[in-house]
């Protein structure tokens, strides 16, 4: 089940050598693929704090800021990289985020479907 949940950094590990072996930019891999961690790390953490608080509006806050925090690192990243790099650094980290994005979201949906149905 834990493997599950960590789906989308083991996807980001696992196409390490495809982005390699393609050719593609491995500045906009590495920068990607440490906004995506970190912003994974600072959301487990965060929704740790969330669950262990009894008060409603901070559990309320700490998901609310926490998620636009991390949106907004992934998109500095994104857009530092672009900038500081080629534009296609920028595309590849983009499209590495968009990606683990899509796995995490929809196991997220799947994870919280089972789990409350087996309540």
């Amino acid at each position: 089940m834990a493997l599950l949940r960590y789906l989308d950094v083991v996807l980001i590990v696992a196409a390490l050598p495809f982005v390699a072996f393609a050719g593609l930019p491995l500045l906009g891999y590495g920068v990607g693929a440490v906004a995506w961690m970190l912003q994974r790390g600072a959301g487990v953490a965060l929704e740790r704090q969330a669950r262990e608080s009894t008060d409603i509006r901070r559990q309320i806050g700490l998901n609310v800021g926490g998620t636009i925090a991390r949106a907004w690192i992934v998109g500095g990243a994104i857009l530092a990289v672009g900038l500081a790099g080629e534009r296609e650094d920028g595309l590849t980290a983009a499209v590495l985020v968009l990606v683990a994005f899509t796995v995490y979201f929809g196991l997220a949906l799947i994870l919280h479907t089972v789990a409350r149905g087996s309540r």
